[in-house]
């Protein structure tokens, strides 16, 4: 048997098993760093990103389940990383493979282990998958350890405190403000250093959760972006004299983010503002909107979107539990722009009297299709015709 089969054998042997608050068991193998612990339970069904997927703070409080059942083929490579850490709380995959890519700096299991992420391979993720489509996103408990009970770990699943009601924002925010450089993601990405154009505006971005790739965005766009924390003070964002305000993605549940509902009340009218995700529900809410819980979120780089002022359709990439309710919501101050093609839950909203628009969905295609990235040169016009 070769070094490598030993190896593999080696890590099956490191029983694990995930248990659902429903009392179901998946059990497996670890692949990652050995440690126990209790999250979210989603699945992401992108074949592709798995790295940008693991780097997105907005899964901060989860575990991911992968739909695709080979994970980890490309490895890992600083480059891709969407953010300075990883921030979700485990990730479920059916089979890990070794790394077969050229640009590949390490192997999936071995940057788990440094980040302290656990993770299990080995079961059957597409009948995890099925069972969240039909009866809703669940709370579970991943041990890897083995040194919790089936029993305890069903009792520690249930009685966690969840997502619902928790701030996350201020756990994955930047404690300090900083001017944002192509250089700030580790690593000039694919040479972008020699085609940018010249910054002529300023974008103040709110960081609840951003990844860098709409950074990156913004500056293609001619934007220079001052990076704030969470819960910067309106006057503190004025004071930086922005032509523009950037309300981010970011985990968890957007009505406990009280402090930037808040914020976002104020701003509104002072300066051209685009929110994504988190963002999004953020400035809903702030003009009235309610919003609610998804039975089992959208998280994947295929979910179809209608672009109401132009009637064309989008293949987006897709990140949240939460939408804002079209039902409940006094949405008299807001136009629905965008809708999604397989629930009709609401993907893009616009203000009708103000210089303001957000969108559900992920334009900066970091993983995911390239189709809506249009939205950062709407986002220019915006601030250029205020």
């Amino acid at each position: 048997m070769t070094q490598m089969n030993w190896q593999w054998q080696e890590k099956r042997d490191q029983k694990a098993f995930l248990a659902l608050e429903d009392g179901t068991i998946y059990r497996g193998y670890s692949i990652g760093f050995t440690i126990d612990g209790t999250g979210e339970i989603v699945f992401n069904t992108g074949m592709t990103g798995y790295q940008e997927i693991l780097s997105d703070p907005s899964y901060c409080g989860q575990f991911v389940t992968m739909t695709y059942p080979e994970i980890g083929n490309t490895g890992i490579n600083s480059a891709d990383m969407e953010s300075r850490g990883i921030f979700l709380n485990g990730l479920i995959i059916h089979e890990l493979n070794q790394p077969a890519n050229w640009r590949s700096e390490q192997s999936l299991s071995d940057f788990l282990q440094v980040n302290k992420i656990p993770a299990i391979a080995g079961i059957d993720t597409r009948a995890l998958t099925i069972k969240l489509r039909t009866e809703g996103t669940m709370k579970g408990f991943l041990c890897v350890s083995g040194n919790v009970k089936e029993a305890d770990a069903i009792h520690d699943a249930k009685n966690w405190e969840g997502l619902d009601g928790q701030d996350y924002a201020s756990k994955v925010s930047c404690d300090n403000s900083y001017e944002w450089s192509v250089e700030c993601s580790s690593k000039d990405y694919w040479g972008l250093s020699d085609k940018l154009p010249n910054v002529d505006l300023h974008v103040v971005a709110y960081d609840f959760g951003i990844k860098y790739n709409i950074l990156r965005n913004m500056r293609i766009c001619g934007m220079d972006v001052t990076v704030v924390p969470a819960k910067t003070t309106p006057e503190e964002v004025l004071k930086l004299k922005p032509d523009g305000i950037f309300f981010s993605n970011g985990p968890a549940d957007p009505a406990a983010v009280s402090y930037a509902i808040d914020n976002a009340k104020q701003l509104i009218g002072k300066v051209p503002i685009m929110g994504i995700c988190l963002g999004h529900q953020l400035l809903g809410l702030a003009c009235g909107g309610e919003t609610y819980r998804l039975k089992f979120g959208h998280h994947g780089c295929n979910h179809p979107v209608k672009d109401l002022t132009t009637e064309k359709i989008e293949i987006t990439s897709q990140n949240h539990n939460f939408a804002i309710d079209a039902d409940t919501s006094n949405l008299d101050n807001l136009e629905i722009t965008h809708v999604n093609l397989n629930d009709n839950t609401i993907e893009g909203i616009r203000h009708k009297k103000e210089p303001m628009f957000a969108v559900q969905y992920h334009p900066e295609s970091g993983p995911g299709p390239h189709d809506p990235q249009y939205l950062f040169q709407r986002f220019r016009k915006l601030i250029e015709e205020a």
